[in-house]
């Protein structure tokens, strides 16, 4: 059977690559194609819609899903549209307020919600083993840096915060330090952060960990978007006719 998805954001960097594998998947057909911009756009030979006419889009045209890489506002903006409608949502935007995430999870009270930092499938496995490295190895300094285009908005990435709270977990850490300058000794505990902003470098996250006269080093690279695009799809996929609730993407590439 075929999910129809809607996409918004349709004409940034993911949302034209969300776009283009809908439109390649069998198992997927194309609902509608929304952006923020007054300037009609075709993607992929497909027009893109106003999105101000969101709300009726998802009347007229009943997706089974929403897929979202927007901004902070917009993506509110749109799952309380689609909470109001009864469809699900998959969104991979970062940069949200305390707040802002609150409020995002609380329409997983009323609609499938799924809502992740990266949609990487390497990315989730680091996050799953990041936790036994600190844990095993008490003691080590540890450093994260993270390495995105220069278009990137928020710092540290939602990658890098989602692979924080998981090191923060597992091990004794008494905070962060985002970058050094100055006289400013290395201390015990300590995280050191970095987000480095250049080019048009899709993604890179690596955790560094040294001590006891060795070091690990666990990285990933992300070679091209089409990746994350993959990933929101195939949640997208796994999410349709899905429970109200909020998932996790673990779930669905352990499914």
């Amino acid at each position: 059977m075929s999910v129809s998805v809607g996409v918004t954001g349709a004409t940034g960097r993911m949302g034209r690559a969300v776009l283009e594998l809908v439109l390649e998947r069998e198992d997927c057909s194309l609902a509608f194609a929304v952006n923020r911009s007054t300037d009609i756009e075709t993607v992929a030979g497909v027009e893109i819609e106003s999105a101000l006419e969101f709300v009726p889009l998802l009347e007229e045209r009943n997706p089974d899903v929403v897929v979202d890489f927007t901004g902070p506002k917009s993506t509110l903006e749109y799952a309380s549209a689609c909470a109001e409608a009864g469809v699900a949502f998959v969104t991979g935007t970062t940069g949200f307020s305390a707040p802002q995430r609150s409020q995002l999870e609380a329409y997983g009270d009323t609609i499938p919600l799924l809502h992740a930092p990266n949609f990487a499938r390497g990315v989730q496995t680091l996050v799953d083993i990041i936790g036994d490295a600190v844990s095993n190895l008490p003691g080590y300094d540890l450093e994260l840096v993270e390495t995105h285009h220069n278009g990137k908005r928020d710092a540290p990435s939602g990658t890098a915060n989602r692979l924080l709270e998981e090191i923060e977990s597992a091990g004794d850490f008494t905070g962060r330090t985002h970058g050094r300058e100055g006289d400013q000794p290395r201390e015990a505990g300590e995280i050191g952060v970095h987000a480095l902003r250049a080019g048009s470098i899709t993604g890179e996250h690596e955790v560094v960990l040294a001590g006891n006269h060795e070091e690990l080093r666990l990285t990933h690279r992300a070679e091209d978007r089409g990746v994350f695009a993959a990933g929101a799809v195939d949640a997208a996929v796994w999410l349709a006719g899905a429970a109200p609730g909020r998932y996790d993407f673990s779930t669905v590439i352990s499914s």
